[in-house]
Formats: structure tokens, C-alpha cells, sequence
């Protein structure tokens, strides 16, 4: 299965400074065995992210695709609007556990607006922009990541118990 990677920050894309947000979000495509289709850095534009988001899921047919950045409060944080309007289905309990994750880590938890869901066989997911963030939060996620994937391939793996 194939990952797509996408920085959102104007910052990044003018080329200031290390995309580390985007090294963290390779680390965990690699711990949950993904081949990553694409790598890129947009900046803080709804309809680039938009076009971005779309490319991978319907023209390059990536299985999962990982954002990192615009999930804020700030003007320009608009990656769940970008997300939101090209899903088909939203999966709410993906980012309700990264808020969850991220609770013992900051007193700001609840202010992520990390968001994630389906647009044919692909599932988006916004992660925040701190390198720090999506760590903790990929670790909440890594366990349930590949049988949703599996789920959207329209295989049917056994249901866990734990």
C-alpha cells in the first residue's frame, strides 16, 4: 500500500527551514509498512490543498494520505475546510483520538482541529503541525491505520478483540 505526504505551511513552501514535520509523518508511514507514492510541501492555500488532495486520491490512487499543519486557529489554518470539502465520508473518531492523545501533552489539546475521513479508497488525515504532535498522535493511530486501510481495499480482516 502506497502513502502520499503533505506539508501544509506557506513558511515551508517559500523554503524556510526543515520540513521535520514531513520527516515525522515519513517515519510513520514507514512503521506501518508503506511504500510512500509522493512527498510534498504546499503552502497554507485551500484550494492547493484541495487540488493536492484530490491528485492523490482520485489520479495517483494512493491508500492513505497524511497531512501535517493548518489545524489551528490561525487565519490561515485551512486544512479541515480543504479536507472537508473533498471527503466523502468523515471518519470522526480518528481525530477525536488524537485530540485524545494529545490531552497529557498540552493544556491546548483541545483546540486541534485535526480531521480525517474517506474519498473513494483513500483516508485523508490531518495531523497538527508540531513534529512533537505527530508523534504522539501517529502512535494513537498506528494500531487501527492499517485495518482501516484494509477495510477501504475492501478486504475484511478479522475483528481484534482488544
Amino acid at each position: 500500500m502506497r502513502a502520499a505526504l503533505v506539508t501544509v505551511s506557506s513558511s515551508k513552501a517559500r523554503g524556510e527551514g526543515a520540513d521535520e514535520s514531513g520527516e515525522r509523518l515519513a517515519g510513520l508511514a514507514a512503521r506501518l509498512g508503506l511504500e510512500i507514492a509522493g512527498r510534498e510541501i504546499v503552502p497554507d492555500e485551500r484550494g492547493r490543498i484541495e487540488a493536492r488532495l484530490r491528485h492523490w486520491a482520485d489520479e495517483a490512487g494512493v491508500e492513505l494520505v497524511l497531512t501535517s499543519g493548518g489545524t489551528g486557529f490561525s487565519p490561515d489554518d485551512v486544512t479541515p475546510e480543504a479536507t472537508r470539502a473533498v471527503l466523502e465520508r468523515e471518519a470522526p473518531g480518528i481525530g477525536e483520538a488524537m485530540r485524545e492523545a494529545s490531552r497529557p501533552h498540552t493544556p491546548n489539546w483541545m483546540l486541534s482541529r485535526a480531521l480525517a475521513g474517506t474519498r473513494g479508497g483513500t483516508l485523508i488525515v490531518n495531523f497538527p503541525g508540531s513534529p512533537r504532535s505527530i508523534e504522539q498522535t501517529g502512535e494513537a493511530l498506528a494500531a487501527a491505520l492499517p485495518h482501516a486501510l484494509e477495510l477501504l481495499a475492501g478486504r475484511r480482516p478479522a475483528h481484534g478483540t482488544a
